[in-house]
């Protein structure tokens, strides 16, 4: 083996809840993880201001603070946590190949995936503004609901999950404004139909996002395009909701790693396993349905306990 090349146990690609969580029972089982932070070190978590439905926070704490924590969890255990992310992988043989910023080559006995998925934004200037102040743009309902009770927010989407996450809104606020780029909906009919029949939600059929409007700390209306007539209708918000899908960081894995149509990793059902003997996947980049931090958590607890077992098998 050349002297550029690193010989580890448990190899960890990103970080996060499942990434963390992953490392902090592989360093207790004495794998001496390696962990590289990826693009996005913390994930996801870290742009989202108030994580209150996280147990053992019965304040609340921000994502960023948690996930600093968690940081420290797994290096107070042994966990190596390291700057860079994967570039490319080679799981053909019995050793599992992975370069580091294009070039350093690790091998490794076990290999953690939590790279998690990256939620999708329509882009616009104003909405990326609000989303980096986290002043009243979210891409989860479910995370962040909760602080617009009583309030009137807007919600971008047509889709399943868009129709779930506005029924959902629809529970907690005064009003829901429902924006459908075309004239009809992409859900399937129940979901439809329910948003349909919640009275508190407005839908606007062939209504683009125009701008998300504010006093350049937090969100205070959106204006919205009719894509018949051009006309321009501002909605009176304080919350804008994008619900238009996700895309799992799981390109580099593609060639050997078994996807669904959309990208996520498949497992097998009831474990981290993925189609890889040793290689485990946890967190965002397998899970299109909860994509909770909590959730993320339990699942990278799976793989390094999953990644254990199979060491302990190959002994």
């Amino acid at each position: 083996m050349s002297d550029t090349i690193e010989k580890v146990k448990c190899l960890i690609i990103g970080s996060g809840p499942a990434g963390y969580t992953a490392a902090i029972y592989a360093a207790r089982a004495n794998m001496f993880p390696v962990l590289y932070q990826g693009t996005q070190p913390g994930g996801q978590l870290t742009t989202t201001n108030e994580v209150e439905n996280f147990p053992g926070y019965k304040d609340g704490v921000t994502g960023p603070e948690m996930m600093v924590e968690l940081q420290a969890q797994a290096q107070r255990f042994g966990t190596d946590v390291r700057d860079g992310w994967a570039t490319k992988v080679d799981f053909s043989g019995s050793v599992h190949k992975v370069w580091i910023n294009d070039t350093k080559e690790i091998h490794a006995d076990t290999v953690i995936i939590s790279t998690g998925a990256s939620a999708k934004y329509l882009g616009l200037p104003s909405e990326q503004h609000y989303l980096n102040m986290g002043g009243g743009v979210s891409a989860c309902a479910v995370c962040d609901g909760f602080f617009y009770r009583n309030q009137e927010v807007v919600i971008v989407g047509a889709g399943d999950s868009a129709c779930e996450e506005a029924h959902y809104l629809s529970k907690l606020c005064k009003k829901v404004t429902m924006l459908v780029r075309s004239d009809k909906f992409r859900a399937s009919r129940i979901m439809e139909e329910r948003v349909r029949k919640t009275e508190n939600i407005e839908i606007l059929l062939h209504h683009e996002t125009e701008e998300v409007v504010g006093d350049g700390q937090v969100v205070t209306s959106v204006k919205a395009k009719n894509r018949d007539t051009g006309a321009i209708v501002e909605i009176p918000a304080t919350g804008f909701f994008v619900a238009i899908g996700h895309q799992p960081n799981t390109d580099i894995f593609k060639d050997y790693i078994k996807l669904d149509e959309t990208g996520y990793i498949i497992n097998e059902p009831g474990t981290s396993k993925t189609n890889v003997a040793g290689v485990f996947v946890a967190g965002d980049a397998a899970d299109h349905v909860y994509r909770q931090a909590i959730t993320a958590a339990g699942t990278g607890c799976m793989a390094a306990l999953d990644a254990e077992r199979y060491l302990a098998s190959k002994e």
